[in-house]
């Protein structure tokens, strides 16, 4: 039973998702967080991985640590994707099996469902369908880190869940011009339109692809509420269940942080789209007793408070 003596251990807590696990446990007063930077322990490193769990014999492991970017880099780092993220997730996973830890949380994300797939989008639908082809190498990994928890589970007897969040961001998150997702590639955007009083916002493709966003305070609170929650489900999707328009998006934030600029959208149309549509059925986190909560003005000001603030513009 997990309590606030537990010894947990969250890998890649500097990470948007990992940053906002440790946080939360904090908040809720958890005295035994475990956490250990990367020059310290390479994940890609099987025999430092297992020695590591074998030393600090955490109760529970949250695995948010992955190698992760937006379309850009999805599409031309494929070899890097595939091989960084099943090497981390493979260790981390099979090293809490031989050291006897039946507890642990395996993130994914939303792309590991087909790309023409029925909307909303249902658990049931892995593997019903070709991927997109952006992300194919990054999703492919995601898979096999629910299939390999899925197996030990039916195999070991484990508990190992799987949560597939949709697009999240917040605090902490990646604003590299070529490398970030779709959100914060906005944020860091419009703060350009801000500074340099320009008059335009170009956005890939042609603005029509439909996203889910999940504010990462609330993917953390899903990661503490699983945590603890008995389920006879392996995989569990967190989301909100509403998608809009990447354009619809942009034109919130612009009116959230510069109400008082009129600005024009203006489509890179030789740029990819990425999956037409992407939104989850949450019913089943629902049905667990699990909903997000976060107000997105609210939310987006807070994360572009901390952007400010940590001057990710260099």
């Amino acid at each position: 039973m997990i309590n606030s003596n537990s010894k947990i251990y969250v890998a890649g807590h500097r990470g948007l998702v990992g940053n906002a696990i440790v946080k939360k446990l904090i908040q809720k007063r958890y005295k035994n967080i475990i956490v250990v930077d990367r020059k310290n322990l390479d994940l890609t490193n099987q025999s430092k991985v297992l020695l590591f769990l074998k030393k600090k014999k955490p109760d529970f492991i949250f695995i948010a640590a992955a190698k992760v970017g937006g379309i850009y880099s999805n599409n031309n780092y494929k070899a890097e994707f595939i091989q960084e993220n099943l090497s981390i997730q493979t260790n981390l996973i099979h090293s809490a099996y031989l050291c006897g830890i039946k507890n642990l949380i395996f993130l994914g994300s939303s792309c590991v469902y087909p790309r023409q797939c029925k909307q909303p989008i249902k658990e049931e639908y892995l593997l019903s369908g070709p991927l997109e082809k952006t992300n194919d190498a990054y999703a492919v990994a995601k898979i096999a880190g629910i299939k390999m928890c899925q197996s030990y589970n039916e195999q070991y007897k484990t508990n190992y869940k799987c949560l597939m969040p949709t697009n999240t961001y917040g605090p902490n998150d990646n604003y590299d011009p070529l490398n970030s997702h779709f959100l914060p590639s906005l944020i860091r955007k419009v703060h350009l339109i801000k500074e340099k009083k320009s008059k335009y916002l170009f956005l890939w493709g042609n603005g029509k692809p439909k996203r889910e966003l999940i504010y990462v305070d609330d993917l953390a609170d899903a990661c503490l509420y699983f945590m603890k929650k008995k389920t006879v489900h392996h995989l569990i999707n967190i989301g909100t269940g509403k998608d809009f328009s990447i354009e619809y998006y942009a034109k919130q934030i612009l009116k959230i942080l510069i109400p008082e600029k009129k600005v024009l959208i203006k489509y890179e149309k030789s740029k990819p789209n990425g999956t037409p549509r992407k939104v989850l059925d949450v019913s089943l986190a629902k049905k667990y007793g699990w909903k997000a909560k976060s107000n997105f003005k609210n939310s987006i000001i807070q994360t572009y408070n901390l952007f400010l603030k940590k001057n990710f513009i260099k």
